[in-house]
């Protein structure tokens, strides 16, 4: 199954969800995509099949079919956060299953930290953890800093002309496409997974649908304003998963989410990059899903 709708939040403001698989009665996953990434990407469809779960995904704004931010106002974290627990509501899921990969994983904690009503377990994959605690912002964050006070509009612009670049064209290499989700060397066995290029690629094409307008709004969103909620309101049974080989959020960053969330457990895949959230989805749908009398 896969159907996409247009929910108009109550700002007016449209949001695009992704339906990726469903079945009467089932439990809930909602899956909060990377940066750049796009809400109607399932990491393993034969893992998600198997654990008879319904799976949708949301575009953060200015993504794929998602309206940009307005003008004035700032693509947060905490903002994120509340665009999914509205679609929640309105859609009247109850608790849900909640997993966040990558920039992702920092939405999935703040709706669990928000609204923890919305969630009953949460798994939070290569996540980048504050900056602060955990370097992990490379050096020309200088000159993102410059940004900070300037009004959203002008930040959102400034980054999406300096990310023109990245744009995938019909004709880049797909090494070139996939090093936009972090893809390296140790996520070739995740690559070689049936059919698992093709949906990462898809994923990546489908969040430039609007150029560069939501990955800039990404990054202005969680690098120039407050993530918007205290990590010690997550009190939802959490997996944290990190790769030893992730370049981008290596098991440090797992390490210190652990050590700061109510109820966690970590998780290392020795031989994974910031992909593994293919290779461990059937394990992060075990855990979101757990079968009647499982632990």
């Amino acid at each position: 199954m896969f159907a996409t709708e247009d929910v108009a939040l109550a700002s007016g403001r449209r949001v695009r969800v992704h339906l990726i698989a469903g079945a009467p009665g089932a439990r809930t996953v909602v899956f909060c995509h990377g940066a750049p990434g796009s809400g109607g990407f399932d990491p393993d469809p034969d893992a998600t099949a198997a654990r008879g779960v319904t799976l949708i995904g949301i575009d953060r704004p200015g993504y794929g079919g998602s309206d940009p931010m307005p003008a004035d106002a700032w693509a947060s974290v905490d903002r994120a956060a509340d665009d999914v627990a509205e679609v929640l509501d309105q859609m009247g899921t109850g608790p849900v299953g909640l997993v966040g990969w990558s920039a992702g994983g920092r939405v999935a904690l703040a709706v669990a930290a928000r609204r923890p009503d919305l969630v009953s377990r949460l798994a939070v994959i290569a996540t980048p953890a504050p900056d602060e605690h955990v370097p992990w912002i490379p050096p020309e964050r200088a000159a993102l800093d410059l940004l900070r006070d300037r009004p959203p509009a002008m930040a959102r612009e400034v980054l999406a002309s300096q990310l023109a670049g990245l744009v995938p064209t019909p004709t880049a290499l797909a090494s070139e496409t996939l090093a936009l989700a972090g893809a390296g060397e140790a996520d070739n066995a995740a690559l070689a997974m049936p059919g698992a290029r093709e949906r990462v690629i898809e994923m990546l094409r489908a969040a430039f649908d609007q150029g560069t307008a939501g990955l800039a709004a990404d990054i202005a969103g969680y690098c120039l304003r407050p993530w918007g909620f205290d990590i010690g309101d997550v009190r939802a049974k959490t997996l944290v998963l990190n790769g030893a080989h992730d370049p981008i959020a290596g098991p440090r960053h797992g390490k210190w989410w652990q050590r700061h969330l109510a109820d966690a457990r970590y998780e290392q895949s020795p031989n994974a990059g910031h992909l593994l959230v293919v290779p461990t989805w059937a394990r992060v749908m075990s855990f979101l899903a757990p079968r009647s009398g499982s632990a």
